[in-house]
């Protein structure tokens, strides 16, 4: 499942940067990508997608640098864990 995830995360990030080579453990903030407004419409996109609500305890950027950990937000959010759980 979480293949699923990162696949269409990564699509709607490619979408925004067409011809970007993106790979999933990748900073996107780094990159220059992301912009407040950008980084807004991650967080509606993946509440929207992903049928879920992001807490605010939960809107760090850490949560939102790649998308590896977009996709593990995603699923700890779907089992009900809590914040910091499954965290290195």
């Amino acid at each position: 499942m979480s293949d699923t995830i990162a696949k269409s995360i990564r699509d709607f990030v490619l979408k925004r940067f067409p011809g970007v080579g993106l790979k999933d453990d990748v900073d996107i903030f780094t990159l220059g990508f992301v912009n407040s407004l950008f980084a807004m419409e991650l967080v509606m996109f993946l509440e929207q997608e992903f049928s879920l609500k992001i807490p605010n305890e939960e809107m760090r950027l850490d949560n939102f640098r790649t998308v590896d950990g977009m996709t593990e937000l995603v699923a700890r959010l779907r089992t009900g864990a809590p914040a910091g759980v499954g965290e290195a």
